[in-house]
């Protein structure tokens, strides 16, 4: 059931949401220029690399030795408001459509972080990485890296179709809330580094 209603969800929601595709695609060109999309691997289920998508939010300025300049100099108010109502994150209703991604399920985060988690935090990946998942309903990227881990793992243990859908309608008040769209101090969620710092 929970395949059916990804895939129904999914090729709906790219069909209705086409138009605005559009505009925040010419948006991002305006605003930072080409590529509008970001792509970057991704683990999922089991652990297997797959490409996420999302509509870029920083331009891709560099400095003198040719290596990124911090985020919070490269984003733009664009990428700002796509991230604060998590419009950047629309691309990946492909990723659900071609079955890489749930609707709902653990944040799909970086392949470097594999070997570091404990065999407790693996088993995020027992389920198909979500869109929206219980961890983000619960206060983004306000947690702490224990935190999220802990409620991804809730969520697996717990996952059902109702959950499924409380935790989209909790995705939606949350987005229009404006809640924990930022770590503390930073424009982007501090990276995982192991278990002996969180």
């Amino acid at each position: 059931m929970k395949r059916i209603f990804d895939l129904l969800a999914s090729a709906i929601g790219l069909l209705l949401f086409g138009p605005l595709f559009l505009i925040i695609a010419a948006g991002c060109l305006l605003c930072q220029g080409r590529p509008v999309l970001f792509s970057q691997e991704r683990p999922g289920v089991a652990g297997k690399i797959f490409r996420l998508w999302k509509f870029r939010t920083m331009r891709e300025d560099k400095n003198a030795a040719g290596e990124d300049i911090p985020d919070a100099d490269r984003l733009t108010r664009w990428g700002l408001f796509l991230r604060a109502t998590t419009l950047d994150e629309l691309p990946q209703l492909w990723n659900v459509l071609s079955g890489e991604m749930s609707l709902v399920g653990p944040r799909p985060l970086l392949v470097e972080y594999l070997p570091l988690y404990t065999l407790e935090q693996g088993r995020r990946h027992e389920v198909r990485p979500g869109l929206t998942g219980w961890a983000q309903v619960q206060g983004r990227n306000a947690l702490t890296w224990e935190e999220k881990f802990k409620l991804d793992v809730w969520y697996v243990d717990h996952r059902s179709l109702w959950l499924d859908l409380k935790i989209l309608l909790l995705t939606v008040i949350t987005v229009l809330s404006c809640q924990g769209i930022n770590q503390k101090g930073s424009h982007s969620m501090e990276k995982f580094t192991g278990n002996e710092k969180i």
